[in-house]
């Protein structure tokens, strides 16, 4: 998908990908202002917190020309032990 100029977003062109139970698996995007670097966010260990099912980690790669995942490096590694909404 791509945003139209007016919807501000780090990245223009992004692709996201759902399982069969409808939970975000796979975002990938070209980061605009690193020059179109790529990205790969994995999301996984999902838990319920107040009420709303949430990745708790995230994993970051390039990706190639096929939309491949590079393995190295892992770009950023982020866990959430908790999470909460106002």
């Amino acid at each position: 998908m791509a945003f139209p100029d007016y919807i501000k977003s780090h990245s223009r062109t992004q692709v996201t990908h759902f399982g069969p139970d409808g939970l975000m698996r796979r975002h990938d995007y070209t980061v605009d202002i690193l020059g179109g670097a790529t990205g790969a966010n994995y999301v996984s260990d999902y838990r319920t917190f107040q009420g709303i099912r949430m990745p708790t980690k995230r994993r970051i790669y390039a990706y190639d020309d096929a939309m491949q995942k590079v393995p190295d490096p892992l770009l950023v590694s982020l866990d959430f032990g908790k999470l909460s909404f106002s």
